[in-house]
């Protein structure tokens, strides 16, 4: 059985008798959205259970609540598949778009899944910046911008908090993951959070 499909049939106590989506989980937002957010992977008992990315645990009430802030969601939670919530220019995939073992995406899965990546940014001819959650996904979105014709130019841009690199019709932002591991210690807070979607945000609508 594959991670996702073993994450269903042995959830937490909290999800027992809940049906998993146990699937590749698509990208979900505004196909005219002129920001795109990327993270790593859907999580074991998030998106691989709700089946809509970062839906259903604390890593998405983190990033669609500071969406919500930032103008691009029209409500801060999302729950559930059919709970209402509506991105406006806004758009949000992963890299891998399977559960990885222990929720840690590995670099083979990545090229595994890249291609995906490439036909998603290409298909969204609006974006012009993009939120990268942490140095796996500013990793697979460079390669995904060098597939599709980009020059990343030298040295290639390095990952941190707040980074900002401008890579051809592009400004890609990095911020830390909104995962419990950062949230929880204070690594990454609201404020800062919300100045990289504010950066991004400026950066958008072309100001």
């Amino acid at each position: 059985m594959r991670c996702r499909e073993r994450a269903a049939a042995a959830p937490p106590r909290r999800f027992v008798g809940a049906t998993y989506w146990a699937r590749a989980v698509p990208g979900f937002g505004d196909p005219r959205a002129r920001l795109l957010v990327v993270g790593l992977a859907p999580a074991a008992h998030g998106g691989n259970r709700t089946g809509r990315v970062f839906t259903g645990d604390r890593s998405g009430d983190w990033l669609y609540a500071a969406l919500h802030r930032a103008g691009f969601a029209n409500q801060p939670t999302s729950v559930a598949r059919d709970d209402g919530l509506a991105l406006r220019d806004a758009y949000v995939t992963t890299v891998v778009r399977c559960a990885p073992p222990g929720n840690k995406p590995s670099p083979a899965e990545r090229d595994r899944c890249l291609p995906f990546l490439v036909r998603e940014l290409g298909a969204l001819a609006h974006v012009r910046a993009i939120v990268a959650l942490g140095a796996f996904a500013w990793d697979g979105t460079l390669r995904a911008l060098r597939d599709l014709g980009h020059d990343l130019g030298g040295p290639r841009p390095t990952f941190a908090h707040a980074a900002h690199a401008r890579i051809g019709p592009y400004a890609l932002f990095g911020s830390y993951h909104v995962s419990q591991q950062n949230t929880f210690t204070g690594r990454l807070t609201e404020p800062m959070l919300d100045a990289v979607f504010a950066a991004a945000a400026r950066a958008a609508r072309g100001e």
